[in-house]
């Protein structure tokens, strides 16, 4: 565990990256006006004074402005990673050095290690939890139940999680309410969509170098996610096909103009396959055998169950490194398939995650959602909560201010009108 003159709790790769870290931090913060709006609001009002906030985000630039901001807003915060290949090692040590925020996060880390960091957040006997992928909770309540008791409310960052999390309250699991960040509309709107969809191909794109205008490139799910994946590899070129198992999103497709087929036809034809699901074994052993040669497999979603590695590795008679972050796998056939990222988010894994500017909203949201569980936990039953909808509009429009976007605004005369029923043809 590593240790500063500031004798803060953490551990990081190196502490000497720190220098480097935190000029992302600072980079980062120019391009997130809204968080740094409420920063300012919790300077002075301290909403979250005094309480003891465990957090397992994505350790990245973006991430430590949030952080910092629950910081300053009086939360006695620890941050560990929610995934071992997202965290931004140079973020993680200026985190610990500079900001004096106990941080638990190495990028490449082992399960054993990710496990022994989401401990030490839970060690901190939260009265609040920060989630991303519902981890930390999970632990909280099957392993470390005794400290539930003590816990006001909690938040979720990704789709993933709230599956999970609606999962627990349904079967009675989840002992404390947790509010879907995730399912703001300026969250999932922007943050899946444009985030996601720039990001996963910078992703892409980094470990591989491949030109996309030309190639096939297979989409797993047209939600919001993969609607973002979709729209940015057709804005490079490439011949989108989407796989799907829900109609209405189906046709959404088709109407988008790409192509939809069952992904045992898409498997046969495709060169770039991207799984943002949030579902296991999406791409199996079946599909590995009909791809060609040199198909490019990758992962978008939350975790490595989408792609069945194992079944891979099975089939495969070796696999080397080609690239950082591009695993070769030989096939008996004489077929190559190249895994990204080890099957984990590629966006994150060989690339920086969402742009500041993105999730400037979506850490907004998290920092207004944290305040309103403080405030309100008395009336809320352990479920799962949207985020108010004053909240999101809130968050909508500071981001507009921030642009210099101004829209319109309804008349005395109009507002009467959306209010009433008499005036008719």
């Amino acid at each position: 565990m590593t240790k500063t003159a500031q004798s803060v709790a953490g551990d990081v790769k190196d502490i000497g990256l720190a220098e480097v870290g935190k000029r992302k931090i600072e980079w980062s913060n120019q391009q997130m006006p809204v968080l740094q709006i409420i920063r300012k609001r919790f300077i002075k009002e301290q909403p979250l004074k005094g309480i003891r906030v465990a957090a397992c985000l994505h350790v990245t630039s973006e991430t430590a402005n949030l952080a910092i901001t629950l910081r300053d807003g009086g939360a006695d915060l620890v941050l560990c990673a929610s995934n071992p290949l997202s965290t931004q090692d140079e973020v993680a040590a200026s985190l610990v050095k500079d900001y004096s925020i106990p941080t638990y996060a190495i990028k490449g880390e082992d399960n054993a290690t990710y496990y022994a960091h989401l401990n030490a957040a839970v060690d901190h006997k939260p009265q609040m939890t920060m989630d991303d992928g519902a981890d930390l909770v999970t632990l909280l309540l099957t392993k470390h139940a005794h400290l539930v008791p003590d816990v006001i409310g909690g938040t979720e960052e990704t789709t993933t999680g709230v599956i999970r999390l609606r999962a627990m309250a349904k079967d009675g699991t989840l002992k404390y309410p947790v509010i879907a960040v995730n399912d703001a509309e300026t969250k999932h709107f922007f943050d899946n969509r444009y985030g996601t969809g720039q990001s996963t191909i910078d992703g892409i794109i980094r470990a591989t170098n491949l030109l996309i205008a030309g190639l096939r490139v297979v989409v797993a799910g047209y939600g919001w996610c993969g609607k973002g994946v979709a729209m940015r590899a057709k804005g490079l070129g490439a011949d989108v096909i989407v796989t799907e198992i829900n109609a209405v999103r189906g046709i959404e497709a088709v109407m988008d103009g790409f192509r939809v087929m069952p992904m045992a036809e898409a498997a046969k034809i495709g060169d770039i396959f991207v799984t943002v699901t949030g579902n296991k074994s999406v791409l199996t052993g079946d599909h590995f055998d009909k791809m060609r040669d040199g198909a490019v497999i990758c992962n978008s979603g939350h975790f490595n169950v989408e792609i069945d590695i194992s079944a891979l590795e099975k089939m495969s008679s070796g696999n080397r490194v080609a690239r950082p972050f591009v695993q070769e796998f030989s096939m008996k056939d004489g077929r190559r398939i190249y895994l990204l990222g080890e099957g984990r988010l590629i966006n994150l894994a060989a690339a920086e995650g969402h742009p500041a500017a993105v999730m400037d909203m979506s850490f907004a949201n998290q920092a207004l959602s944290a305040e309103y569980m403080l405030k309100h936990s008395a009336d809320l039953k352990p479920q799962v909560y949207v985020v108010p909808e004053a909240i999101d509009k809130q968050i909508a429009k500071l981001k507009l201010e921030s642009m210099g976007v101004q829209m319109d605004k309804l008349t005395p005369e109009q507002e009467l009108y959306l209010a009433s029923w008499s005036e008719g043809t």
